[in-house]
Parts: structure tokens; C-alpha cells; sequence
């Protein structure tokens, strides 16, 4: 057990802490330091500022689960303000999964409450010798003995860390027995069910031997200019409240994409064979809201993070003559309801419809810490391996890998969480999966990691966009919805792909919700930034350093050793036509779209970052 007292070292500095907190496991130690005030002008804060760190603290050559790996918590200098959606932190690392930068991106309350403690960064070295987790108390830190809590359940942990402490103001994010058993696409939880989710930076928390992150504080967040600062986010917020986009989300949540790429023909379903899902109306938004023959709704309500005036999030729960839970009462409550990405990946890419499957396999993806994105998709996977022979009922523990069958999915989410039996393969993730069946041409993804819910063949923006992603196959790391909608060629794709990620590299780099682009533009991004922050931000300078930020993100995977090899789509978005929908007969047109990407950015033909391009970026 190691306690202290953290110092201040350094004064707040207008949306900045100005202080970073820096935890070695391996020495059990944990101080303060100041932030590097230099770097904050030049990448802002959570994502970027993160990244930063991680490429000046580590080797990218390092093993994603040694302990020369760091974990970053990262706040933005918006996280914790009166701001929209301000609740935002992301976790940086190295993925295990990809072997590339992981930066995860979640909401809840965890991240506001780091701020409030005092910290723009939690930055995690080493490794425990036993487990442990961390409590913080604004300066006062404590790494505490986890021994009571290894093995326990995200909402088991949560329970438990706040009776021990008699406090329940603590926000917690933690990691499940996913973390634990190195799952590769395990994630950090943060309030019951918000989560860290992709690439695995959960598997790197557990093989620190770190539980748990306990947090409280009570500091406030100084801005530069107060008065001006209101002023802008007072208009910032009436223009999310009139926006359509803002309405939809609050009625509907995520989900109601489901419905809109069903239509287009942009739905994966049953590993990308198809682009339409027969079931949908038995998963879609309107079906969480309409009774089922035993008079069940499965929506409850729904929630917003810390800040939001959106709510986008869903309360659910289960009907208790389903199969999955009748005979267990420990999963009559209500908790995290299906978002689009949920229902795809347990619904089309399976070919299951039954809903109430679909929201115990997202129980089942909070409770023990599991990307569900990467589950869904890798037991479609599966599910592919088992209809062409290459795994039979032997490999699976007796489990029929049938595409729809609903018990599959409960089952192996259930066992993949606990790191039980074929669970363990699951685990892996899909591309080490099916190299394992001598299959690899089945892994639906990009750099080791699996599809978000659009089928590339539809929407040509975005089989580029998850193809050139740092992190992997990835829908959230830039915006080109609008033009894939109505130009369904590769055709002057590139550049609108490269503006977009530099913008959504900036977004993220805030402390604010992507989602609030359903009204805003950079501008109104800008004018908060700039009313918060020491400096001159405006709309350019934003762009600037999302595009600083992502060719660090680059060079980090370069020197991974990621090559342009990495920037590619599978052989059955490339050369299988889109069976139906608008995209009918089509192909991604990524071999035409890629040299024109890398030239936008200023990139060699190989994809690496010219001189001119670094030096012009001061990196």
C-alpha cells in the first residue's frame, strides 16, 4: 500500500488544471507534476495531449501488455465547464489488439471528476506486483491492495470500493474479468456503463495489475474570460436545443441509425455477406419502445453524461420470462440499453433479432469490461467458421455457432467475459481467430480490429476513413456520413476524409461529445476554446491541431512498425459486390481513394509523413 499527498506544482491556467498526476506501479509510487504548458498550446488536451505524452514516455516498439506500456487518463480543458457534453475523457495506450495508439473516448461523470481533483492527465507506468487500485481524494492518493476486488465483476467493484470508503460521490472506472484475463478488446468502465471501449485498453489496465481508478474532487475548473465564456456557451446550448439532430438523439438514441442504414443497404449482416438485416424491426428504436406479447416494454428511460443536454443514452431492461434471465434474478434491474453500435453488433453482423438477447449480451459487455463492437463481430466470425465447416460443436462447447441463433449469443458473451471455454478464442479477437482456423480472410476489419456498423461497399468515405484510422477499424474518427449519403463513389472522397479526421481529432481533444456536431460546426468549437483557454483558438487553428495530432498518431504507428500495408479493407469489400441496397454491384474504390488521401495529407506514396508536412506542424 503507498499513500501520500500530491502537490500542486503548478496554477491552473484558464480550461487547464495545469497539473498532471503520474502513478508508478512498478515503485509504488504516485506525485504530481506540471503539465507541460508548451504541449497544451500545441495539442490542446485529452486526445492529443495524451498522445503527446505517450510518444515522448514510451517506445512504440514495446509489447501493448508489458509493463513498458503506458496508460493515459485524459482529460480535455472544456471537461468539468458548464459547457455541453463536458463530461468527456479518453484512454491512451498502446492496444494490444492492433499493436497501434489506442485512444478511447468515453463519457459518464468519471472524467469530470478527475478534473475536479485537480488533474488534466492520469498517467500510469509499470506494473503491480499484486493488484491494486488507485484513490484520489484532490491532492491525496492512495494506492490501495485490490485483493478483494480482483476477480469481481465492473459492478460488483463499484459497490464495493464505495462502501469501503463510505462515499458514494466516488466516480469509478474500473475493468471486469475481461481486463483481467487479457481479453484483447477488454474495456475500462466508467459509471456502471459507460465505457473506454475499443482496442483493448482495458487488457493493458489488467496487466498492470490495476483494478480500479476511485475519484472525488473538489476543485473547480478556471476559465480565461467567465463572462464571455457564458456568453458563448449559453448560445451554443439554444443551438443544440433547436437542432433536429439534437431532438432525434434525445427521442431515439443511436439507434435509430439502424433503421437509416437498413434502408441505404449499408447494414453488415451475418460477417458482411449482406447489407440487410430481415429482423430489424423487431431490434430498432421503435421496438425498445413497444410492448412485447407479454405486455414488457424494453426501454426504460433515457440518460446523459456529465454536462449533456443531448441524453442520448438508453436505460433498458430485460423481460424476465426471457431465457437468458428467468431464472436469474440478478439481472432483473435496469442498465445500459442498446446504442446502435450494440444492436448491430449483437443483431445484423449475427443475425439475431430478439432484443432482449441483444440487451443481455450489453450487460454482459459492462459487466465484465468487453467491447461489444469486437465481440459481435468476432463471433460473426465464428458464426462464418462454423457454417463453413472449419470449427464444428467440438471447439465450441457443445454451442451450435448457427447465424441467429440467440442462446449462441447470450452464451459465449457470458463466456467470453469470464474467460471460460471457447470463450478464450473469442477472446482473441477476429483476426487472430480466424489465422487460428486457417481462415484470415474472414477477419472483417482493419489493423487487427473489427467494423463499426456501416458496410464500406455503401459508403466509400468511410471504407477509407477505416482503412487510414490510427486506431483501427473506426466509424468515430472522422464525418463524411453526409457526403457517402449522396454520392456513393469514390470520387473526390479523399480530401472531405482528411478534413474530417483533423476535425474530429480537434473535437476530441476538447473534452467534448462528438455528438454535438448534430448542430455544431468547428466555429462555435472554437469560440468556447477560446473564451476557456489561454491563447488565440480560432476555426484554423483548431483544424491544425486535430491535423498535428493525427500525424503524431501516425508517426507513433509508424515507428510500431505499421506500414501502408496496414491501410487496407478486406478481399470482400474489395472485390464481392454489395448483394443488394443502393450499392448494389458495387466495390470499395479504396485502391483510387488512398494515393489521393495520402497526398491531401502530405504524405510520401508509402504513407509516411513528408519533411515539409512535419516541420510545417512543428513536430
Amino acid at each position: 500500500m503507498a499513500k501520500g499527498k500530491t502537490k500542486a506544482k503548478s496554477k491552473a491556467a484558464g480550461g487547464w488544471q495545469g497539473q498532471v498526476l503520474v502513478v508508478d506501479l512498478t515503485k509504488g509510487e504516485a506525485k504530481a507534476e506540471p503539465l507541460n504548458m508548451e504541449w497544451a498550446q500545441q495539442y490542446l488536451g485529452e486526445r492529443g495531449l495524451a498522445t503527446k505524452y505517450l510518444y515522448e514516455m514510451m517506445n512504440p516498439r514495446a509489447d501493448a501488455m508489458s509493463p513498458e506500456n503506458v496508460l493515459i487518463f485524459a482529460t480535455g480543458p472544456l471537461t468539468g465547464t458548464m459547457a455541453s457534453t463536458s463530461g468527456r475523457y479518453a484512454v491512451v495506450t498502446k492496444g494490444p489488439l492492433t499493436g497501434a495508439i489506442a485512444c478511447s473516448n468515453s463519457g459518464g461523470k468519471f472524467g469530470a471528476e478527475l478534473k475536479f481533483a485537480g488533474y488534466d492527465l492520469l498517467i500510469v507506468k509499470g506494473r503491480a506486483k499484486k493488484p491494486v487500485y488507485l484513490h484520489i481524494i484532490d491532492d491525496k492518493v492512495e494506492i490501495l491492495p485490490a485483493d478483494g476486488l480482483w476477480g469481481k465483476t465492473v459492478w460488483q467493484t463499484e459497490e464495493l470500493i464505495k462502501a469501503k470508503h463510505q462515499n458514494p460521490l466516488l466516480k469509478i472506472a474500473s475493468i471486469g474479468k475481461a481486463g483481467e484475463k487479457g481479453v484483447l478488446y477488454a474495456c475500462v468502465v466508467n459509471d456502471l456503463h459507460r465505457a473506454a471501449g475499443r482496442s483493448g485498453v482495458g487488457a493493458v489496465m489488467g496487466s498492470k495489475n490495476l483494478k480500479a481508478v476511485a475519484c472525488h474532487g473538489s476543485k473547480g475548473v478556471t476559465v480565461k474570460d467567465p463572462k464571455r465564456f457564458m456568453k458563448v456557451v449559453g448560445d451554443a446550448k439554444q443551438k443544440l436545443a433547436e437542432s433536429t439532430g439534437r431532438k432525434e438523439l434525445t427521442e431515439y438514441g443511436t439507434n435509430a441509425m439502424i433503421d437509416v442504414m437498413q434502408q441505404f443497404g449499408g447494414l453488415p449482416t451475418r460477417n458482411f455477406r449482406e447489407v440487410q438485416f430481415e429482423g430489424v424491426e423487431h431490434i430498432n428504436a421503435q421496438a425498445m419502445k413497444t410492448p412485447n406479447a407479454h405486455g414488457h416494454t424494453n426501454l426504460v428511460a433515457n440518460k446523459a453524461c456529465f454536462g449533456c443536454t443531448i441524453a442520448c443514452g438508453r436505460i433498458a431492461h430485460i423481460d424476465k420470462q426471457h431465457f437468458s434471465i428467468v431464472n436469474r434474478k440478478e439481472y432483473w434491474l435496469a442498465s445500459g440499453g442498446l446504442e446502435y453500435e450494440t444492436a448491430y453488433a449483437f443483431g445484423p453482423v449475427v443475425g439475431v433479432d430478439d432484443i432482449d438477447a441483444l440487451t443481455f449480451a450489453g450487460y454482459m459487455m459492462n459487466e465484465h469490461g468487453m467491447d461489444p463492437i469486437s465481440f459481435g463481430v468476432t463471433l460473426a466470425a465464428a458464426m462464418e467458421l462454423y457454417d463453413i465447416g472449419a470449427i464444428t460443436k467440438k471447439d465450441t462447447d457443445g454451442i451450435e455457432l448457427k447465424f441467429g441463433n440467440a442462446e449462441a449469443l447470450t452464451v459465449m458473451a457470458e463466456k467470453t467475459g469470464k474467460g471460460e471455454g471457447f470463450g478464450k478464442i473469442l477472446g482473441l479477437g477476429s483476426k487472430r481467430m480466424c489465422e487460428k482456423y486457417g481462415h484470415p480472410e474472414l477477419f472483417m476489419g482493419v489493423k487487427g480490429q473489427e467494423f463499426a456498423g456501416y458496410d464500406s461497399r455503401a459508403l466509400q468515405g468511410m471504407g477509407l476513413g477505416y482503412a487510414t484510422s490510427n486506431r483501427g477499424a473506426c466509424h468515430l474518427k472522422h464525418d463524411v456520413f453526409a457526403e457517402d449519403m449522396e454520392d456513393q463513389t469514390g470520387s473526390g472522397k479523399a480530401v472531405p476524409v482528411k478534413k474530417s479526421q483533423d476535425k474530429v481529432a480537434a473535437i476530441d481533444s476538447t473534452g467534448l461529445c462528438l455528438f454535438v456536431t448534430a448542430a455544431w460546426g468547428v466555429p462555435d468549437f472554437a469560440a468556447q476554446v477560446d473564451a476557456a483557454c489561454e491563447g488565440s483558438w480560432d476555426e484554423k487553428r483548431l483544424y491544425e491541431t486535430g491535423e498535428r495530432v493525427w500525424n503524431l498518431e501516425r508517426m507513433f504507428n509508424l515507428k510500431a512498425g505499421l506500414t501502408a500495408k496496414d491501410d487496407t479493407l478486406p478481399k470482400r469489400l474489395l472485390e464481392t459486390p454489395a448483394p443488394s441496397g443502393t450499392a448494389k454491384g458495387k466495390v470499395s474504390e479504396l485502391g483510387k481513394m488512398l494515393p489521393e488521401y495520402y497526398k491531401a495529407r502530405g504524405w510520401t506514396t508509402d504513407g509516411k509523413p513528408t519533411n515539409q508536412t512535419i516541420a510545417r506542424l512543428g513536430l
